[in-house]
């Protein structure tokens, strides 16, 4: 099942120096070989992974905005911890009235069974255009959207210790994108939810909860007025449920959920709910934590995994203005090498930018300093430098 890829989360402690890669320690599979080697559920016409010499090929997908001078930043980060990673990059032109450039992403992604990316924008207007991000998802059938929501110390926020984890359906409900015009000023909009995606994400989160040891799952839903659609996922996340004793497991009604996250969001552990749900929710909690440039998210399916900023924001306000916070997109590609199993070179960057963001306070404005976006990525390579020498001396 997809939910093995988030077996292991606790990282080993990291001893002996040097820049290592750590594909060839580990006895284990990394999540990427868990993937590749356990195919269930849907059928995919799978390309065999490129990986050469310890070496992992992953797609990047800069998208716009503020999207390309952040994968920029990324790559002068790998380049300097000399991470085992060598980018594919795919531009994806939003004005163009075709999915050419979708389509040979995705293919770049089955090649590589990874990707890293950026909000992809989608300008045409055409019925027959797709949102180019909901494609990816969609075509690569990355059903589980997980967004780890913990607090900063060093940014300012009304509330303190927040560690809340949204697992999102991913590729369903409103997002199915099936609308017509039934007679003429009437468009009808079709939310679908199915059984099979509905088990799918709810046994993810349930699994997830029971690795972690995270105590209570919360379903989020509109089932007082969708019966049906919100009510079938809403039950099955209540049979589910009963798999799981050790888990507790309540519910909550949409509206409900967000007064209550932004009153008393100590009370939600792990948050379970349907695609649109998810896209709101997630940008509450991130507007808790500090905005839209610190948290990042993970897209996982059964074969494939693309890791992003958070919020999905695009950003195009400040692109290339040297104040965009980066962070967001740094720990994406911290939860890429993660997945990967370069498990050295992701908390060698992660210690470095905790020590950026909560000790040095080095932030951009959008976190209350003022500090440009060079000035973050310096000092996350500065304080790289530094933990490689410490390690060096234990």
């Amino acid at each position: 099942m997809a939910v093995r890829i988030l077996s292991r989360l606790v990282l080993p402690e990291i001893k002996g120096a040097a820049f290592v890669s750590s594909a060839a320690a580990p006895a284990t599979l990394s999540d990427f070989d868990v993937q590749h080697k356990t195919p269930v559920i849907r059928k995919q016409k799978l390309i065999p992974k490129a990986q050469y010499g310890g070496r992992h090929a992953v797609t990047m997908l800069p998208g716009g905005g503020i999207g390309p001078e952040c994968m920029g930043y990324v790559r002068d980060i790998f380049k300097y911890i000399g991470a085992p990673v060598d980018f594919e990059v795919v531009d994806i032109d939003p004005n163009v009235d075709n999915d050419d450039d979708v389509q040979y992403a995705i293919t770049t992604i089955k090649r590589n069974g990874v990707g890293l990316k950026g909000n992809i924008e989608t300008k045409s207007e055409a019925a027959y255009v797709t949102s180019r991000n909901v494609a990816l998802r969609n075509e690569l059938d990355m059903y589980a959207y997980v967004l780890n929501c913990k607090s900063f110390p060093g940014v300012s926020t009304r509330h303190k210790d927040i560690d809340i984890t949204i697992i999102r359906q991913n590729t369903e409900g409103e997002y199915a994108m099936l609308e017509h015009e039934s007679v003429r000023g009437v468009i009808e909009s079709m939310k679908v939810v199915t059984a099979s995606n509905s088990e799918r994400v709810a046994r993810f989160a349930f699994e997830f909860a029971k690795k972690n040891g995270k105590k209570k799952v919360t379903t989020v839903h509109k089932a007082n007025i969708m019966k049906i659609s919100d009510g079938l996922f809403l039950e099955t996340s209540r049979r589910l449920a009963k798999e799981y004793p050790e888990i507790e497991h309540n519910d909550m009604i949409i509206d409900n959920c967000c007064m209550q996250l932004v009153a008393k969001p100590h009370q939600f552990d792990v948050m379970l709910m349907t695609n649109l749900y998810g896209s709101i929710v997630s940008n509450v909690v991130c507007g808790l934590l500090g905005g839209a440039g610190l948290l990042s998210g993970r897209n996982y399916g059964d074969h494939y995994a693309v890791f992003e900023p958070g919020t999905r924001n695009t950003g195009t306000a400040i692109a290339g203005k040297n104040v965009a916070n980066p962070i967001a997109m740094i720990n994406a590609s911290i939860d890429m090498l993660e997945h990967l199993g370069h498990h050295y070179h992701a908390e060698l960057l992660r210690r470095a930018v905790h020590r950026t963001v909560n000790e040095d306070r080095v932030l951009t404005p959008d976190c209350g300093g003022s500090a440009s976006s060079t000035d973050v990525v310096n000092s996350i390579i500065e304080n790289a430098y530094l933990f490689v020498n410490d390690m060096e001396t234990e």
